[in-house]
């Protein structure tokens, strides 16, 4: 046998570990990760505002128009992004450099306010997350999602997910609070759990959040609760900061920020309005033009080409295009 055939014998796959819940209470202590850490952008908005709604967006125009319409913070949606991207659902077909690379371009097209990326699983083991982290930091994100789904994973409100042993995710929070370091970068821990089990699918999921938190998320979200009463007592027995998610047709009722703040959330997630609205317009458009081979009498349906270019501020780059049609004059006369 080789040294290399033998030295990869020799180390212990992630799973073989066998961590228990037991070792991220003790690291509560003892470890790097003291309790209080680094403010991030996300967590600074959270004691401002006390409640933050967060918009989903797929790509830099969306991004922009987020941003452009008020609102303080984003999430870059990965079901979203899989439609947008590649016009297929979520269901564990996005990659993670994709969507570090749609980060690039959504934080470059919105700098004022930060955004959230969906990280899925993080792209395998602790050692893939780590990567997707710094991917994800690098690209300009102020924060991730990360789920405890097994791959491949579906969108949280689809049926027939399963999840993975509480403590190989809390390992991958571990790895990921690791990566992250100093970095202004909110970690959020997600859990699937709720659709596992009718009986104990709530119980268990509250006690992965809790879990997930001694592990070093910043905040934890229990994905696609039932009703009022769920949400209330996930409000309820959950540590630390809480997030909810709010699908246009999902299995959660539809709540304002003010009444889930009253339940105990602290970021509101609207991950689909934006790509469900510009489907809904892109088929009632779509339908006129085929029908009526113009669509001079819909014009409403629709920016204009003014209005658009005001959306895209394509006055402030005529203003930059000639502040340097002036320089390049003046150098050219001086030679």
């Amino acid at each position: 046998m080789s040294t290399i055939t033998m030295m990869a014998a020799k180390a212990p796959s992630l799973p073989q570990l066998n961590l228990k819940a037991s070792t991220f209470r003790s690291r509560k202590t003892k470890s790097s990760h003291p309790t209080v850490r680094m403010q991030t952008r996300i967590h600074r908005l959270i004691e401002d505002q006390g409640i933050v709604l967060m918009p989903g967006c797929y790509d830099a125009l969306s991004a922009a128009i987020v941003q452009q319409s008020g609102f303080t913070a984003g999430f870059i949606s990965g079901y979203a992004l899989s439609a947008s991207l590649l016009g297929k659902p979520d269901l564990g077909l996005l990659t993670p450099p994709e969507m570090a690379a749609t980060a690039r371009t959504v934080c470059a097209a919105a700098p004022v306010i930060p955004m959230i990326a969906d990280a899925d699983t993080g792209g395998g083991n602790a050692l893939n997350v780590q990567r997707t982290i710094k991917d994800l930091i690098a690209a300009g994100a102020a924060g991730c999602f990360l789920e405890d789904q097994a791959w491949p994973k579906k969108c949280g409100h689809m049926h027939g997910k399963q999840v993975i042993p509480a403590e190989e995710h809390a390992a991958k929070i571990a790895s990921a609070r690791d990566a992250i370091g100093d970095s202004d970068f909110f970690l959020v821990a997600r859990t699937d759990a709720r659709a596992t089990s009718a009986k104990t699918g709530l119980s268990d999921a509250i006690s992965r959040a809790n879990l997930y938190m001694e592990a070093g998320a910043d905040a934890c979200f229990v994905e696609a609760p039932r009703n009022d009463d769920e949400l209330k007592e996930i409000g309820r027995q959950t540590k630390g900061y809480r997030v909810c998610n709010m699908i246009e047709g999902g299995v959660t009722p539809l709540h304002t920020p003010e009444e889930l703040q009253a339940m105990g959330f602290h970021l509101i997630v609207h991950s689909l309005t934006t790509v469900y609205a510009s489907a809904r317009a892109l088929v009632d458009v779509l339908k006129i033009l085929k029908e009526n081979g113009t669509t001079r009498d819909h014009l409403q349906k629709m920016a204009t080409f003014e209005e658009f270019n005001q959306l895209v501020k394509l006055e402030s780059w005529f203003e930059l295009e000639a502040r340097y049609s002036k320089l390049k004059s003046a150098v050219g006369v001086k030679s």
